[in-house]
């Protein structure tokens, strides 16, 4: 047996007691961090009856910010899936001029704060900005508005399925996309046929991902929505209203329906790692 696999084997088995510790610290942060706030926010959202928690959410302004956190999503995550694969696809399996800088750009969101791209679309598209104008000119309303907050959405949410399949689709290689090609197949015959169902469990999971943050964004539509009642407030911004106007009961009502479409996309997280490792089929280089 060589050294390196000697050294390896070591590094890799610990005593049962640190196992244990190991274990038993990874629980107590969950538990702290995780479990416990979990906990409280359904213990509050159900403090008064199940009758007050339905009502909370069927109430017009509730209603609202409902309806639109999911359809802020439902635009969202179709437009950073084509620039997902589109960029996956050009980064893995073309070399050009600037691709560092590409690769550099998808990060970009991930390095600065939502609340900073926020203030920089309306910089650029409210009435004192530089397209605010022409806007006004043309009677388009993008900031305080339904397209500034979908703008702000797609923004801090579209590194995650590129992220997801680039290192994937780099690992993967190209030689399956160039014996089809070699064959007759088209480009699009190739994506669907070839390269598609090499990362589908990958792609599932960043559009997972994905729309789980655009669900959940807060900093950057806070600062492009107006907090307009009963039109630009998403879930997160109607639960801080509540709670600022000391309304618990309704802001831990509208909090737990989040919490459990956090819950439900952890499952589905969890089924499509459980599929993709029954298959056989990473979902990331190196999974």
């Amino acid at each position: 047996m060589s050294q390196v696999s000697i050294t390896r084997k070591i590094s890799t088995h610990e005593s049962t007691g640190v196992t244990l510790l190991l274990i038993g610290v990874a629980l107590a942060y969950l538990l702290v961090f995780l479990g416990m706030p979990l906990i409280v926010v359904f213990t509050q959202a159900l403090s008064k009856g199940w009758g007050l928690y339905w009502k909370a959410l069927q109430e017009p302004d509730a209603w609202s910010a409902i309806k639109l956190t999911f359809l802020v999503a439902a635009i969202a995550v179709p437009a950073n899936l084509v620039f997902g694969i589109a960029a996956a696809w050009a980064i893995a399996k073309f070399e050009f001029k600037g691709k560092s800088l590409l690769i550099t750009l998808i990060d970009l969101p991930f390095a600065i704060s939502p609340v900073v791209s926020g203030l920089v679309y309306v910089l650029l598209f409210g009435a004192q900005g530089w397209f605010g104008p022409w806007l006004q000119a043309h009677d388009i309303k993008l900031i305080f508005a339904v397209p500034g907050i979908v703008l702000a959405t797609i923004f801090v949410t579209f590194p995650f399925i590129a992220r997801e399949l680039i290192p994937l689709m780099q690992a993967q290689g190209k030689e399956e996309e160039e014996a089809a090609v070699s064959l007759g197949a088209s480009g699009w015959q190739t994506f669907w046929r070839v390269t598609l169902p090499n990362i589908k469990w990958g792609l599932l999971y960043g559009v997972i991902l994905c729309n789980t943050r655009a669900m959940g964004e807060f900093g950057a539509v806070s600062v492009v929505s107006g907090h307009i009642r009963g039109m630009t407030n998403t879930m997160p911004l109607h639960v801080e209203i509540l709670y600022n106007e000391y309304n618990f009961v309704a802001a831990f009502s509208v909090a737990s329906l989040l919490a459990l479409l956090a819950l439900v996309t952890l499952v589905m997280k969890s089924l499509v790692e459980w599929q993709a490792k029954r298959s056989g089929e990473p979902l990331h280089h190196g999974a």
